[in-house]
């Protein structure tokens, strides 16, 4: 097994590590996202509270799988051009 594949399999390498600024940003981001959620979620009463409550369940589900499709197409970019480069070069 290579060096790199080990340390992936063990946790060493994080894939989705984040330069400070994108963090940054990130999380202004995520606080405004939290902020906007709360005043809605106090704000609003019985059914909109109910229907604003299946909507942000049905976003973090179409997020959950658009990211997956987006790291899976990404990932196999990446082996494409490995084996452009060492294979098929």
């Amino acid at each position: 097994m290579s060096g790199f594949i080990k340390e992936f399999y063990y946790g060493n390498i994080e894939p989705q590590e984040f330069s400070p600024e994108l963090a940054a940003k990130l999380k202004s981001k995520l606080n405004a996202l939290v902020e906007n959620e709360k005043a809605l979620d106090s704000t609003l009463k019985g059914e909109e509270k109910d229907l604003f409550l299946k909507y942000v369940n049905a976003h973090n589900e179409f997020l959950a799988v658009s990211i997956t499709d987006s790291f899976i197409s990404g990932f196999r970019l990446g082996a494409r051009f490995a084996y452009d480069t060492f294979v098929d070069g």
